[in-house]
């Protein structure tokens, strides 16, 4: 089989992503959740000319085999739960309390923008104009709208709550 590498990459170049991720199940045999329009490019090249010109040597494959034996390698990362957006409240957290907060039941008062900020320390989270949140940078993110460290936020720097 022989492959004209230039006429592929012209031809791959005009293509959308979703017609890449088809090309590159039909010359894999798999399906890819890729999204790279650059990668799948190149690893659909890559293989079109491994399988015109034979791809590796056994010798090469040999010794790939006892690599991939002694190695722990993982391509892809486990899937996990869906990471959920920060500008809803998150649950509690379960660690054990920072020692730069004042004790749960207590309130943290702030002034922002002209507007007495209150934010009550619970035994695990931090409740904020009824809604619940595990941190409080949550918690500052709620009120400014952009990521915050809440400990600078409500001025937290030292143990206990004070300066």
């Amino acid at each position: 089989m022989h492959v004209d590498v230039a006429k592929e990459v012209a031809t791959l170049e005009v293509m959308s992503v979703s017609e890449l991720r088809a090309k590159y199940a039909q010359v894999f045999g798999e399906e890819t959740r890729a999204g790279n329009k650059r990668w799948l490019m190149r690893r659909i090249i890559w293989r079109l000319q491994a399988l015109a010109e034979g791809g590796l040597s056994e010798r090469a494959r040999k010794r790939a085999a006892e690599l991939a034996n002694d190695a722990d390698l993982r391509l892809n990362p486990p899937r996990s739960a869906p990471v959920m957006s920060s500008n809803k409240p998150s649950t509690p957290s379960t660690q054990e309390p920072d020692n730069r907060l004042p004790p749960a039941g207590q309130i943290l008062r702030r002034l922002y923008k002209g507007r007495l900020v209150h934010v009550r320390i619970l035994p695990k989270g931090f409740e904020f104009e009824g809604s619940v949140y595990g941190s409080l940078s949550a918690v500052a993110k709620a009120i400014t709208g952009s990521h915050t460290n809440g400990f600078l936020f409500f001025r937290l720097l030292k143990q206990g709550g004070s300066r």
